[in-house]
């Protein structure tokens, strides 16, 4: 008499379910579509921004962005911090599977993901610091100064530039070094958009604790939610800061073809319209948060496709 072979344990066991390993491993086609239906359903310019690349590279930049919504994910949406570390261990566990022993992979972002590899010849630090970052986030809630702020940058924004220049075959470390001031600048202007969301949901701070102190802005300030002049004018510094991250990453999209900078353009651009729209409220995100109109959003994705069909020209001499 045969004897049922019991389902191997899920590695991601108290994960929400969506993101739970599935008991059979799906085929690469399957794994492709499983990517990119997350990274269109979660972020609404996912889908315009690879529709301004070439065919061949689309399915690559939804692996990479589905890894890195999954680890996000297990991170903020686990509400247990012992648990999303035990699942970001695992996670961690299943990328070295990925390059290691691809055979035994059976999550759908491992699958797609392990093609994408290939294909690029991508390697595994990018990926390795990203999950640092989430465990980081786990431990660490407040950031003494801007270096700590940045150091942070390094693992959980930064990858994610440099890994989209190697999808599109550039390796050059001043390439990467202009991918990390936009990476980090657009982070940063996503921190000052939600600092009381930041605070009230996920007991983090971002803002610089010795500036918080110059300008004598204190924790007690922040959860009351009331934006106070000294408020302000912090804020307003460090909308300055991410926005001369963004200038200078800016040159990035002159160095590259122009199918690539008509992506990077769109989200430089969108970092830019955030810090605008900071400024647009007085700097009062305490109060509410900033918003990129329907008009300002259909300038930059026309911005972008005019620069994909030509009135941008880029270089590949940095490649």
């Amino acid at each position: 008499m045969s004897t049922a072979i019991a389902p191997a344990p899920n590695r991601l066991a108290g994960a929400p379910p969506a993101l739970l390993e599935p008991e059979v491993r799906p085929t690469l086609a399957e794994a492709r579509q499983w990517c990119k239906t997350l990274a269109e359903s979660h972020y609404e310019n996912f889908h315009v921004a690879t529709k301004l690349l070439p065919a061949r590279l689309r399915p690559h930049f939804h692996a990479v962005y589905a890894f890195c919504r999954v680890s996000d994910d297990l991170g903020d949406e686990v509400p247990d911090r012992v648990l999303a570390t035990h699942l970001l261990q695992n996670w961690r566990r299943m990328l070295v599977e990925c390059f290691e022993e691809p055979q035994q992979s059976r999550h759908p972002v491992y699958v797609a993901l392990h093609e994408s590899i290939g294909a690029c010849d991508l390697p595994m630090e990018p990926f390795t610091a990203l999950i640092r970052a989430f465990e980081q986030d786990q431990v660490k809630t407040r950031f003494a100064d801007m270096d700590e702020l940045v150091s942070y940058s390094n693992d959980s924004a930064n990858p994610v530039g440099r890994l989209v220049l190697m999808l599109c075959g550039y390796r050059s470390p001043d390439l990467f070094c202009l991918a990390d001031e936009t990476c980090t600048g657009l982070q940063l202007a996503n921190f000052w958009q939600d600092v009381q969301e930041d605070l009230l949901e996920r007991d983090r701070i971002y803002l610089p604790a010795d500036r918080m102190a110059a300008h004598g802005v204190t924790e007690t300030t922040l959860r009351e939610g009331r934006s106070t002049p000294q408020f302000a004018t912090l804020l307003q510094e460090l909308v300055e800061d991410a926005r001369a991250r963004l200038l200078r990453g800016a040159a990035l999209i002159d160095s590259v073809d122009s199918e690539l900078a008509a992506t990077l353009r769109l989200f430089s651009a969108g970092g830019l319209a955030i810090l605008r729209g900071i400024e647009r409220i007085g700097y009062n995100t305490l109060e509410q948060r900033p918003e990129v109109s329907r008009s300002e959003k259909l300038t930059l994705l026309f911005g972008a496709a005019l620069g994909k069909i030509g009135i941008h020209r880029g270089s590949r001499g940095l490649r």
